[in-house]
């Protein structure tokens, strides 16, 4: 009871920030008309995230292009403006993301933060490397050859079950723990892995049906673009904290998921 008790203390408490941020941004009222949200590649100086997602926001100008900086109401309104995504839903990962913050300022946080281990990052990623791997290897760029893994297992035709989705999961954390003698995933990590498979399966599926678009989803992965070219759409319906929770439960479901996963 007490894990399910803080979860919706803290949903309560990000349901309040993030009325208390768009009040805010209404007096502040800042002007996004003509903004450039086309995809540009990052330069070597630019920071990036473990997350394809904030990637792919950060490249198009959702958030700072540097990735620098980032406040807790950018990423909000970022992912807001591209997504969809609820603001307590942000607040609700934003606030543990920024106890990784480098900056200086509580606030704040350069995209890269978010890849130091066990704040959010975690090993068994789809696309990166495990933390404890050696140079040139890190756990915050895309590895084609981690990915390459995963590609089929997700390929299965035009959309993503929520089943291949689940599976495709277990099977690639099986693997990490087999190949990193130091691997290590904690009961909050596992559920965070599971988080981000329902984003991507809420973000480009048919609501908490699953069927994900798979050209959608590969091209976020690997070019870390929203693949408007692609035919992608921001969805007019909110993807909240409720959408992701039903996913979960859906997720885990899956018949052979392992059961320290569950809550």
């Amino acid at each position: 009871m007490a894990p399910a008790i803080a979860l919706k203390t803290l949903s309560l408490f990000s349901h309040i920030f993030a009325g208390a941020l768009r009040l805010v941004q209404t007096i502040t009222c800042r002007n996004k008309t003509g903004e450039d949200h086309s995809w540009q590649k990052p330069s070597p100086e630019d920071r990036r995230s473990p997350c394809p997602m904030l990637n792919a926001l950060a490249n198009h100008g959702y958030l700072p292009r540097d990735g620098k900086d980032v406040s807790l109401a950018r990423l909000v309104s970022g992912l807001q403006e591209s997504i969809n995504l609820a603001p307590d839903a942000t607040i609700f990962a934003g606030l543990i993301g920024l106890k990784a913050s480098t900056t200086g300022s509580a606030f704040t946080l350069h995209l890269d933060d978010l890849a130091k281990h066990g704040v959010i990052e975690h090993d068994g990623s789809l696309s990166r490397h495990d933390v404890h791997f050696p140079p040139p290897a890190d756990n915050k760029t895309f590895a084609p050859e981690i990915w390459a893994t995963v590609v089929p297992l997700l390929n299965e035709g035009e959309t993503i079950s929520i089943e291949t989705a689940a599976r495709a999961r277990r099977a690639r954390i099986a693997a990490a723990r087999e190949a990193d003698p130091k691997f290590d995933m904690a009961k909050a990590d596992l559920r965070a892995s599971a988080i981000e498979t329902c984003l991507y399966l809420r973000v480009f599926g048919e609501g908490t049906e699953g069927r994900a678009r798979w050209e959608w989803v590969r091209v976020l992965f690997e070019q870390e673009r929203l693949p408007f070219e692609e035919g992608f759409k921001r969805s007019d319906k909110m993807l909240t904290i409720s959408d992701m929770l039903t996913l979960e439960e859906k997720v885990n479901a899956v018949p052979g998921e392992d059961s320290e996963e569950s809550e």
